[in-house]
This record gives structure tokens, C-alpha cells and sequence, in this order.
């Protein structure tokens, strides 16, 4: 696996899109993302399968997340 690093950076990036996707659908977001929201979910799709993959290495190598 890459690092722990990579995992937790990329956790924390998702966790921050999430939080806005979450507020642009509440209508409560204070700025206009320059993406549309098509890209934006499916960079966070992308994410979750990136964090899936990571999460799986490191229970094969035995890597404690």
C-alpha cells in the first residue's frame, strides 16, 4: 500500500466534498462551485472506490487503518 498518509489525505478530502455536496443540495452552500454537480459526484464516486481499494490492500497487507 502507498502509505497511511494517502489513505487519511484522501479521507479527509472526501469528507470535506461530502460536506459540500450535502450543503449545495440543501440549498445552504455561500459559494458557486465553478464544476457542475454531475463532476463533482462523480469525482466523489471515484473517491469512495479509491478509499474501497486502499481500505482493501491494507487488510490484505495487514496494515491497521
Amino acid at each position: 500500500m502507498g502509505s497511511k498518509a494517502e489513505y487519511y489525505q484522501l479521507k479527509i478530502r472526501y469528507t470535506k466534498l461530502h460536506a459540500m455536496l450535502v450543503k449545495l443540495e440543501a440549498g445552504k452552500l455561500d459559494f458557486t462551485p465553478s464544476s457542475s454537480r454531475a463532476i463533482l459526484y462523480e469525482q466523489q464516486r471515484y473517491m469512495v472506490e479509491y478509499l474501497r481499494c486502499l481500505e482493501v490492500r491494507a487488510e490484505f497487507e495487514g496494515i491497521e487503518l
